[in-house]
């Protein structure tokens, strides 16, 4: 990702994340080495997808469907939360 730095996806997901907090509750991690965590660990699958599949719009078409399927996933799992009664509306 050439004109994107770990630093400037850091900033986006926090930015993204200010809009729409995510709640870790009593959750035992440090939110912002998660966040790192993550980011780092994307950074280098770019890395490697890049060099298994040139073709950039082939590229965005596999994030673009794991995108929906990991927001389905939440959405799932916040409806879930919701009908056990372990989450306000």
């Amino acid at each position: 990702m050439d004109m994107l730095s770990r630093e400037s996806l850091l900033c986006l997901v926090e930015d993204v994340e200010s809009e729409d907090p995510i709640d870790y509750a009593d959750l035992p991690f440090d939110e912002q080495n998660l966040r790192e965590l993550i980011v780092d660990s994307l950074l280098e699958r770019e890395l490697v997808f890049r060099a298994e599949e040139p073709d950039e719009a082939k590229r965005m078409l596999v994030y673009l469907a794991a995108t929906a399927r990991l927001t389905l996933e939440n959405m799932v799992l916040h409806a879930r939360l919701l009908r056990a009664g372990l989450e306000e509306a």
